[in-house]
C-alpha cells in the first residue's frame, strides 16, 4: 500500500465524518423542534381535557359559551367599526392641520 492510498482513504474518511456530523447536527436540531411541537401539543391537549372535564362536570355550558362568543364577537365588530370611524376622524383632522401649515 502507498501512502496516496493511505492519504486518499484519510480524506475520504474525514469527509465521511464531516458528512455524519452535519447529518448528526440536523437530526439534532429536527429532535428539538419535534420537542417543541410536542410540548406544544401536550399543552393544548391539557387545556382542552380540561374544558371538556368542566363542561362534563356542568361547570361549562356550550351552549353559554356559544352566547357569549356571539355577544364577543359584536362587540368586536363594533369596536372594528369605532376605530374606522376614529381613523377617519383623525385623517380629517391631519388634513385641516395639513391645510392650516400650508397656509402660514
Amino acid at each position: 500500500m502507498s501512502t496516496s492510498d493511505d492519504r486518499a482513504r484519510a480524506e475520504a474518511a474525514e469527509t465521511a465524518l464531516v458528512g455524519l456530523e452535519k447529518a448528526v447536527v440536523r437530526a439534532l436540531e429536527r429532535i428539538g423542534t419535534l420537542e417543541a411541537g410536542l410540548e406544544a401539543a401536550r399543552s393544548r391537549r391539557d387545556e382542552v381535557e380540561g374544558l371538556l372535564a368542566r363542561m362534563a362536570d356542568g361547570d361549562e355550558n356550550p351552549a353559554h359559551m356559544q352566547e357569549r362568543l356571539t355577544v364577543l364577537e359584536a362587540e368586536n365588530a363594533d369596536l372594528r367599526r369605532r376605530l374606522d370611524e376614529g381613523r377617519e376622524g383623525v385623517e380629517r383632522l391631519l388634513a385641516k392641520i395639513r391645510f392650516l401649515e400650508e397656509q402660514r
